[in-house]
C-alpha cells in the first residue's frame, strides 16, 4: 500500500513497485499543501471515479490504480477493495483530484489541517 508523507508545505503519495506499475507510473505523486482546495473521507470510492481510464489498471470493485480523464482535467486513483479512501480536490498541479484508499483516513484528515496556531489574545 502507498505511503503518504504529510510535509508542512506539501503531501508526498509513495507509491509501491506494484502500484507504479499497474498506474504505468514512474514517479511519485508530490501535491504542495496550497493546492488542496478539500479533503473528504469517502466510504465508497468507487463513486468518487469519474471519466474513463486513461492509464493504468481497473479491475471493478476490485483494484483501480492510475490517471482518469474527464472533461475537466485528470484525476489519480488508487482504490483497493471497499476500504475508506481520501479524496483530494486540488486546485492546481498534474491532477484535479487524488483518490486513496487507506485504512487510516481519519488520521491522515487530522493531519492535514493546518497546524499553525493563530496568535494568542493579549489581556
Amino acid at each position: 500500500m502507498s505511503h503518504l508523507r504529510v510535509h508542512k508545505d506539501r503531501i508526498e503519495v509513495h507509491l509501491t513497485p506494484a502500484e507504479k506499475s499497474l498506474a504505468l507510473r514512474a514517479d511519485d505523486i508530490v501535491v504542495q499543501r496550497d493546492d488542496i482546495r478539500s479533503a473528504t473521507i469517502a466510504d465508497d470510492p468507487w463513486v468518487w471515479v469519474r471519466g474513463i481510464r486513461r492509464r493504468g489498471t481497473e479491475i471493478p470493485l476490485v483494484v483501480a490504480v492510475g490517471v482518469w480523464k474527464y472533461h475537466g482535467g485528470s484525476d489519480f486513483v488508487i482504490i483497493k477493495g471497499k476500504r475508506q479512501a481520501v479524496v483530494l480536490e486540488l486546485n492546481a498541479g498534474e491532477f484535479t483530484r487524488i483518490i486513496l484508499s487507506t485504512n487510516h483516513a481519519a488520521a491522515l484528515i487530522d493531519r492535514l489541517k493546518l497546524t499553525d496556531d493563530p496568535e494568542p489574545p493579549t489581556d
